[in-house]
């Protein structure tokens, strides 16, 4: 296995400034966020890498507390949308609004307009609503009474659903789910980590607060070294190699898994996945990207984008053991 290129064009004494304020915001965030390591990795992923992020898990297990959270530790703007069946989409944009004393319309800019923007339980909402956010999304900006305005930079939306109670919810588009590049996937915390949760956070006095120990423009120079971080042409082929494996995995030696797959990666995931991986490297402080980096975020990055068979289904098997098989035959540089 490759662990490290022949060259990096990122100096890691200008590095490491960043990696530093990245460690104080997850020591912020820490205060109220205990265990749940993959869970604030994949939202300082997605900020990193300029990547909206989907969560997914039951009930109570801190994601939208995560979310408010990181906005808070990162000084900026956060608004949390409740989506539910009768959401319209001037509720999440915004409308005209008359004012009768002057005689004038006026635009009032909705919720969307934040840094960080809390989709919870996005799943239901109806199309309309999920067509206007996904132009938030995609272009950084929405269109109001024929007007096209900004977003802030950055912007990010981290979105919840719950994959249990589908009562009164909606799936969400394909083009729509592609847009997000992580998908991470909550579970319950270990049993020291529970008690810790009990011991900080059952008091109606004395609950942990998290303090702004950054701001949104630290989070763009952040952002504007790490096209920096170097991608050796093997650790690039190796993003290819399992992409592909999941749209043509016969010629991968998968040929098992023809039958289970219907729709394999996109060409967004191979951007994602590099983006992703450099974002992985940049939090650990490292100048280049090592095939290790690739596997550690691949799981998040494919899991939503790999859509399986009813024969999958038939047997069991789901996009992440898809996934996962992949992960354990294409070959490692």
């Amino acid at each position: 296995m490759t662990d490290a290129p022949t060259e990096s064009r990122l100096d890691p004494a200008r590095l490491e400034p960043h990696s530093a304020f990245l460690r104080e915001v997850s020591r912020e965030v820490g205060k109220v966020l205990v265990g749940q390591q993959a869970l604030l990795d994949g939202l300082l992923i997605g900020l990193l890498a300029d990547g909206h992020v989907l969560l997914e898990g039951l009930p109570g297990l801190a994601k939208s507390l995560a979310v408010q959270a990181l906005a808070t530790a990162l000084g900026g703007t956060f608004h949390r949308i409740q989506f539910t069946p009768d959401l319209l989409p001037s509720d999440l944009l915004g409308t005209q609004v008359f004012n009768p004393q002057t005689g004038e319309w006026s635009v009032r800019e909705g919720p969307v307009f934040a840094h960080f923007v809390l989709a919870d339980e996005i799943n239901r909402a109806p199309a309309k609503v999920q067509s206007a956010l996904l132009e938030a999304m995609q272009e950084r900006q929405v269109t109001l009474a024929g007007t096209s305005r900004r977003l802030p930079d950055p912007f990010l939306v981290l979105a919840t659903q719950n994959p249990v109670e589908q009562e009164g919810t909606y799936s969400l588009p394909e083009a729509q789910v592609d847009r997000f590049m992580l998908k991470v996937v909550v579970g319950y915390p270990s049993r020291a980590d529970e008690d810790l949760i009990v011991q900080r956070m059952a008091s109606n006095t004395h609950k942990p607060r998290v303090e702004p120990v950054a701001t949104p423009k630290q989070i763009l120079a952040a952002r504007a070294l790490l096209d920096e971080v170097y991608v050796d042409d093997l650790v690039r082929g190796y993003v290819l190699d399992l992409v592909f494996a999941t749209r043509e995995p016969e010629a991968h030696g998968l040929a098992r898994l023809k039958p289970l797959i219907l729709y394999g990666a996109s060409p967004r995931a191979s951007i994602a996945l590099t983006q992703a991986a450099r974002a992985r490297a940049f939090l650990d402080g490292r100048g280049y990207v090592t095939p290790k980096d690739v596997k550690r975020v691949a799981m998040d990055v494919f899991r939503h984008r790999v859509i399986t068979t009813y024969e999958a289904e038939a047997e069991g098997l789901d996009s992440e053991q898809v996934v996962q098989t992949v992960l354990d035959t294409v070959p490692v540089p």
